[in-house]
């Protein structure tokens, strides 16, 4: 009993933490219309700003919890409310969850350039010193007495501000209609600086509450919030006692889960991994409202036509080739990954693009592929990548599932909540028997990673897996594009418009799921597979969360509706790298480049991809500017070949002269404009036309 009793004081002051997290990201959300993925990330930055007051430089406890609490959090709350979520708040659901993703992605980043993540930094309990209190046969530190005093004394906090005070009235106004908020003499834009300010202050007491408790880490910190987000789910994102009540339920699992769970090799992950497990029990069992301010602003997706696309295909076989016969070993090791990701990329087009369902698991899924190569192509067989295409499938069809129920933040909640147990359970498995079939996973370590074996030829080179990757995307960019054109592709867009419209016409919603999720699950599986026989050796670690955030990111600066997004987001991801090549200090802020430019391009939501292919039309419709780009690459690349000039001459020979090719082919096509000239001189300053009449008569009769 003592025992029981005492994981449960545990339970009840981790809960008290969640409650305070939980409770910020509720009145955010409420209130703004926002859900933040970057809350927990706040929290962190929270917890590392303390450390550096009151370690690094040694200010007095009280002092450095003053500084973040008071000045720090309200401020950064503040700024953040300003410059990046006040115009968030126009957008559609899947705008403002890009946004708080590279927030959460760049604040990682920036915690990991500011404090190296290397160095310990250990925080010490408040009144470590002073001997614990005893209730009977419970016994309570004074951290977790001061855990569950601050707790409790923010549950009556809120409900004072929200139900006594001017403000509070206005925050759950505007909850109800902001128009009308404003129409009777109060301030909205007032209601919602409030409420960022507060929330990131809760993300700050629960960062700094939990950091004693834990590695002060920056990946980890950050993802505690998942156990917020099942509190916060609990309440359905509207309820501040529920998500209290939640809470308590999540903090009391993990604990008794930790003093009871049977000690083997195959349970630690499943403590770890609970309260995404959480998370995704509760997503699937209660029942949710309708999301506030849904996206309905639909972007259209065009068809890609058959020969620019072939052409396109060509072009990156073509460029496969080219970077295989001109990159020394060190440079094809860094960047030869380029199109393996651009496959895993290119999973989310039909999935997110075409057919709308938002998921974060997809570089877990090229885990799943990067697996199975592993256990069945030891000797190269080709077979195994179809094996890996088909695992991923079915395990993406087992995603499909669930996805019936969800839809925009409970989606991406629901696919992180799947990485997550894959990160932290399934993937720390050890080798085990299932039907009498021996299966392996990373087997608490790293495996190896071969080539494939085709037609009798072993492609083990770094070169080579690089012109086998570049083949396969040049392929999966034509399937993708003629899923687009064909009847299924049609059904896909109709399904992102209207799941209701799609079903009420005969549309059967799990079918479509089912296999938009099984495909796209199959390609990411595929590009893992090939991803994994680039780096020739892969730990879990090398397909987390935190790590394909950034993948998601680009593809979404590129524009999830074009099959270019995956050749774009494959050379984005590797290509800053020649700057850190050249200038080894920008690494850190290489970091930070994905969230940065999400933040900036989510606004836009067709992409770059669009406007690089406005810039490079007039290019392609000329004959001679084509002729001399072909003519400047065939002779860089003999003169490579030769010896004659080395790599980074070539690399900048060429972007010079295709900048001035594109340039003398724009200014060949564009026409001066005709300067406008009055009716009344039609015929005198410009020559009569014969619309010209027609125009007067329907000017004259109108």
């Amino acid at each position: 009993m003592e025992q029981f009793l005492a994981f449960g004081v545990v339970g009840l002051s981790t809960a008290a933490i969640y409650a305070v997290i939980g409770s910020g990201l509720v009145l955010t959300y409420t209130t703004t219309g926002v859900f933040n993925f970057a809350h927990g990330a706040t929290g962190m930055l929270a917890a590392f700003a303390y450390w550096q007051l009151a370690v690094g430089w040694g200010l007095p406890v009280w002092l450095a919890l003053a500084l973040v609490l008071l000045v720090i959090a309200p401020v950064f709350g503040l700024l953040l409310e300003r410059f990046v979520l006040r115009e968030a708040q126009a957008l559609g659901d899947a705008q403002r969850l890009v946004i708080t993703i590279a927030l959460l992605s760049g604040f990682i980043a920036l915690a990991r350039w500011v404090w190296d993540p290397n160095e310990a930094r250990p925080l010490s309990p408040f009144f470590v010193d002073r001997p614990p209190i005893r209730i009977g046969p419970a016994v309570v530190t004074w951290h977790q007495a001061i855990t569950m005093i601050v707790a409790v004394a923010v549950a009556v906090a809120l409900w004072a501000l929200l139900n006594r005070t001017r403000t509070g009235a206005e925050m759950r106004a505007t909850v109800d209609d902001r128009a009308l908020v404003g129409l009777t003499g109060a301030d909205p834009v007032r209601a919602n600086r409030v409420a960022w300010m507060l929330g990131t202050q809760l993300a700050a007491i629960g960062g700094i509450l939990i950091a004693p408790t834990v590695a002060l880490d920056a990946q980890q910190l950050s993802l505690l919030i998942v156990s917020a987000y099942a509190a916060a789910i609990f309440g359905r994102l509207r309820s501040l006692p529920l998500t209290f009540l939640g809470a308590v339920v999540v903090g009391c699992t993990e604990s008794y889960l930790t003093g009871y769970l049977p000690q083997n090799d195959f349970l630690p992950g499943l403590r770890l991994a609970a309260p995404a497990l959480l998370l995704f029990a509760v997503l699937l069992l209660f029942p949710h409202r309708r999301l506030r301010g849904r996206d309905r602003k639909l972007i259209q997706v065009p068809v890609p036509p058959a020969r620019g696309t072939a052409v396109f295909a060509g072009c990156i076989v073509a460029g496969g080739l080219f970077l295989a016969t001109t990159l020394g070993d060190e440079q094809a090791i860094t960047y030869g990954s380029m199109f393996a990701l651009g496959i895993v990329a290119l999973s989310f087009v039909p999935l997110t693009g075409y057919a709308g369902q938002v998921s974060l698991c997809q570089f877990s899924i090229a885990g799943i592929g990067a697996i199975v190569w592993a256990q069945l192509g030891a000797n190269g067989e080709v077979w195994a990548l179809g094996a890996a295409v088909l695992v991923s499938a079915v395990v993406g069809a087992l995603i499909a599932l669930p996805a019936l129920r969800l839809s925009g933040v409970y989606l991406a909640l629901g696919t992180t909540a799947f990485t997550i147990i894959l990160d932290r359970w399934i993937f720390t498995l050890p080798s085990f028997e299932l039907f009498g079939v021996r299966i392996a996973l990373f087997q608490q370590g790293s495996v190896e990673m071969a080539g494939p074996r085709l037609f009798g030829f072993r492609a083990d080179e770094t070169r080579e897996i690089m012109m086998v990757s570049a083949v396969v995307l040049a392929l999966a960019v034509l399937g993708v594009a003629a899923l687009r054109r064909g009847p299924f592709g049609r059904r896909l867009i109709a399904l992102r418009d209207s799941e209701a419209a799609y079903a009420t016409l005969g549309g059967n919603l799990l079918l479509a799921k089912l296999m938009v999720f099984s495909l796209s699950a199959g390609l990411a599986g595929l590009g893992g597979a090939l991803y994994g026989m680039h780096l020739r050796s892969v730990t879990a670690e090398n397909f987390n969360l935190v790590a394909g955030l950034p993948i998601f990111l680009v593809a979404v600066i590129g524009g999830l509706g074009r099959v270019g997004n995956g050749m774009f987001s494959g050379a984005s991801t590797v290509g800053p790298q020649v700057l850190v090549g050249v200038a080894p200090w920008t690494i850190n802020p290489i970091g930070l480049l994905p969230a940065t430019i999400g933040i900036a391009v989510s606004r836009h939501p067709d992409g770059v991809l669009p406007m690089m292919r406005a810039g490079w039309e007039p290019l392609g419709r000329s004959r001679a500017a084509v002729t001399a780009l072909l003519g400047l690459v065939a002779a860089g690349w003999l003169l490579h070949l030769g010896g004659l000039v080395n790599g980074w001459t070539l690399f900048i020979a060429l972007l010079v002269g295709a900048h001035i090719v594109q340039v003398y082919a724009r200014r060949r096509e564009a026409t001066p404009a005709e300067p406008e000239v009055p009716v009344e001189w039609w015929g005198v300053r410009r020559p009569w036309r014969r619309e010209d009449g027609e125009v007067l008569a329907r000017a004259v009769a109108g």
